[in-house]
C-alpha cells in the first residue's frame, strides 16, 4: 500500500515538475532548462543527508551513475523524438516504454504476477497511453527513426527505475545524488555544446551571466527541486516493498507522470483536457486502487 502511493506521489511530482520545465523552456532551450534543473536537485537531495543518510557504497555510485546516464540519454532521446515526430504519437509511446521496459526485466527474472495486479498493471498502461494523448497539429509524419528514438528514450526513463531498484537498501540519498551529479554534468556538457553551435553568447548583467527572467528562474528552480524529490519517491517506494511485484508496480505507476502535467496545464494555462484524457486520469486512479489492494 505505501509502495503504491509513493509510487504514484512521485509521478504526480514528475508532472508538475516537467509542466514547470515545459514553461521555462518556452524561453530557454529545453536543454538548458534540464541541465539548471539536475544541478538544482542537488540542494534538497544535498539536504536530506542529515535526515535520512547516504551510504557512498560500490554499489550506490555505481547505481546512481547507471541513473544519471540513463536519464540524461532518455531527455535528450525525447527531445530528438519529439522533434522528428509528432508528439501525439511519440509522448505516450515513451510512457509506455518506459512503464513495460522494469516490467519485462522484473518478469525475465522470475516475478509472478496475481492476476489481478496484472489486470490492473494493463489498465495502468492503457492510462499512460490516454493521458499522454495531446493534440498535435504540426502536420509532422510517423517516421521509423522517430519511433525508434522514442522507444528507446522510454527504455531509457524505464532504466533509472532500474537503478533505482538495484541501489543497495542503505544508501540513503546517495544514489539519488550521484545520479544528480552525472545527468547535471553530461546535460551541462550538451548545454554548452549547443550554445557553441549556435554563435556568441551574449552576457548581460554584473555578473556576466545570461539575463533569464524572474519567472523563468522561478520555474527552473521548482522543477529541480520537484524532480529530485520525484525522485526520492520512487526510490522509496522500490525499497518500501516486500514483494517480487513491487518492481513492475512502481514502474508503472511511474509511467503515469503526465497526469501531473495535463492537471496543471488545464488549471494553470487553462488548457481543456479532452474527453480521452479524463478517462485516462479515471483509469489511472482505479489501476492505482486495484494495485493498492492486489
Amino acid at each position: 500500500m505505501l509502495s503504491v502511493l509513493l509510487g504514484l506521489t512521485g509521478a504526480v511530482v514528475y508532472g508538475a515538475a516537467d509542466f514547470l520545465g515545459g514553461l521555462a523552456a518556452r524561453r530557454v532551450r529545453a536543454v538548458v532548462v534540464a541541465a539548471a534543473a539536475a544541478a538544482v536537485g542537488l540542494v534538497p537531495l544535498g539536504a536530506g543527508v542529515p535526515l535520512v543518510g547516504a551510504t557512498f557504497s560500490t554499489g550506490a555510485v555505481v547505481a546512481g551513475t547507471a541513473a544519471g546516464v540513463s536519464g540524461s540519454v532518455a531527455v535528450l532521446l525525447l527531445y530528438r523524438a519529439l522533434a522528428v515526430g509528432p508528439m501525439s504519437v511519440l509522448s505516450p509511446l515513451t510512457a509506455v516504454f518506459a512503464a513495460l521496459a522494469p516490467v519485462v526485466v522484473a518478469l525475465l527474472g522470475g516475478t509472478v504476477l496475481s492476476f489481478a495486479a496484472s489486470v490492473a498493471l494493463v489498465v495502468a498502461v492503457l492510462a499512460v497511453v490516454l493521458v499522454a494523448a495531446v493534440r498535435d497539429s504540426s502536420g509532422a509524419r510517423v517516421t521509423a527513426v522517430g519511433v525508434v528514438t522514442a522507444a528507446v528514450a522510454g527504455c531509457g526513463f524505464g532504466g533509472i527505475v532500474l537503478a533505482y531498484d538495484a541501489a543497495p537498501g542503505d544508501a540513503g540519498v546517495a544514489t539519488l545524488l550521484v545520479g544528480r551529479v552525472v545527468q547535471a554534468v553530461l546535460l551541462g556538457a550538451v548545454a554548452v555544446a549547443v550554445a557553441a553551435r549556435s554563435g556568441p553568447v551574449r552576457w548581460r548583467g554584473p555578473f556576466r551571466w545570461p539575463r533569464w527572467s524572474r519567472p523563468t528562474v522561478v520555474a527552473v528552480v521548482a522543477c529541480g527541486v520537484l524532480d529530485a524529490l520525484a525522485n526520492a519517491c520512487i526510490q522509496a517506494a522500490l525499497h518500501v516493498g516486500s514483494g517480487d511485484a513491487t518492481l513492475p508496480v512502481v514502474s508503472v505507476l511511474n509511467a503515469l507522470y503526465p497526469i501531473g502535467t495535463v492537471v496543471l496545464a488545464g488549471v494553470v494555462l487553462r488548457e481543456r483536457l479532452t474527453a480521452v484524457q479524463w478517462t485516462g486520469i479515471v483509469l489511472a486512479f482505479a489501476a492505482a486502487v486495484g494495485l493498492a489492494l492486489a
